[in-house]
């Protein structure tokens, strides 16, 4: 998993939780569908913002959801899962972003890629992925060519620049292919007025993504000596704060332009989210307090404006003594029979994986006993961000 869209549960009230999950389980089971069982590697957190964008700005139908079968990811429990052109074309976009990710690491020579086999194995693959996606865009009227094209011109940009080079030069590549695929979402929920500030959006946001990867990965690169665009062009972290800064105001901006049917998750992923991510690459304290005057605190500090009040969770004086609704004793200290009944070893075993994955004792939102299936909370006051390679939501 990768993408700087990461939203911790205790962020989210348990709908725009359900939601969240909804889409990324929608954009895997999209990748299998039409891409086959090993194309789910390609999901990411980034790709499945264009599956939300497509369903804020549509009708909400009956058949945009799907119960999915239990998978060891969800702590072997089914789910409602999203469908449509939204998770397809998440889907294409997704693979494409993928297929650049795999080019860059096999340029960079990283870990195994440096080895010629594995090496033209990954290219493969990357090429497969390619064809893939654009056969997925042509069926849902959006021409990949145009990030395949800004895929391509990126070697070429970043071989020519140097000391002094704007930063905005490396990363407009990045910034022309994910307006594309912003501005497509307004074509499928049939929203063309949409599709300018969506191109704003997305352009903003592509170029996010770029200075926050390259942020982050300033130091490694440093000791490999693989290419980072702040080296190569002398940019300090400073200016590069500055312009992160002014992409996420700009992506608030936009986004007020749009015309939503329900923008709940959209505004907690593209306006909050997108500032925790600016937090997370450059420190907290780092230039926010003069930015956006909370002094890099949780931005839900003044109580979640989509929780309504009380436990995020859904809890009432059950939720704050640390049992979800439903899942403590009943009245006089009865079993509950609406509680869920305990897992068998295996199934456990399983959904103890999951929980230990995704680090959900240590966070501040509720989790799940695996084998008891009690309602737990977490024990640390804020989110732990150690969850890199895990497809998680904590």
């Amino acid at each position: 998993m990768f993408g700087i869209v990461r939203p911790c549960a205790h962020r989210l009230t348990e709908g725009l939780r359900t939601e969240w999950m909804a889409h990324l389980c929608g954009l895997c089971l999209a990748l299998r569908a039409d891409h086959g069982q090993f194309a789910r590697v390609a999901t990411n957190y980034d790709g499945l913002v264009i599956s939300v964008l497509t369903e804020a700005q549509s009708e909400r139908l009956p058949e945009s959801r799907r119960t999915a079968g239990p998978c060891p990811l969800r702590g072997m429990r089914t789910a409602p899962v999203a469908r449509g052109e939204g998770a397809r074309l998440a889907a294409a976009v997704s693979l494409v972003l993928a297929s650049a990710k795999v080019r860059d690491h096999v340029a960079d020579r990283d870990g195994v890629l440096a080895r010629r086999p594995l090496a033209a194995a990954a290219r493969k693959v990357a090429a497969g992925w390619d064809r893939g996606g654009a056969r997925t865009g042509s069926d849902l009227g959006f021409d990949t060519a145009v990030l395949l094209e800004a895929v391509d011109r990126q070697p070429g940009i970043e071989a020519l620049a140097g000391p002094g080079t704007p930063l905005l030069t490396v990363t407009e590549p990045t910034e022309t292919a994910t307006a594309a695929a912003f501005a497509h979402t307004a074509v499928l929920a049939r929203r063309p007025g949409n599709a300018a500030p969506l191109v704003e959006a997305g352009r903003l946001f592509g170029r996010l993504a770029h200075l926050l990867d390259a942020v982050e990965d300033q130091g490694a690169d440093a000791a490999s000596g693989a290419w980072n665009p702040l080296t190569a062009t002398g940019a300090t972290r400073e200016e590069a704060r500055r312009l992160a800064d002014d992409a996420v105001r700009g992506v608030k901006l936009a986004l007020s332009d749009v015309t939503f049917t329900d923008d709940r998750l959209v505004h907690v992923l593209l306006t909050h989210e997108l500032e925790r991510a600016v937090d997370r690459a450059f420190g907290p304290h780092e230039g926010r307090a003069s930015a956006s005057g909370h002094g890099g605190g949780n931005p839900y500090s003044g109580g979640n404006p989509f929780a309504g009040g009380g436990d995020p969770y859904g809890g009432g004086a059950a939720g704050a003594s640390g049992h979800g609704g439903g899942s403590g004793p009943g009245p006089g200290g009865a079993p509950d029979p609406g509680a869920p009944r305990p897992r068998g070893f295996l199934a456990g075993c399983a959904a103890a994986l999951w929980v230990g994955c995704t680090c959900q004792p240590c966070c501040r939102g509720h989790w799940e006993g695996p084998w008891s299936r009690r309602r737990r909370r977490g024990a640390k006051g804020e989110c732990c961000d150690c969850l890199e390679c895990c497809s998680c939501d904590c």
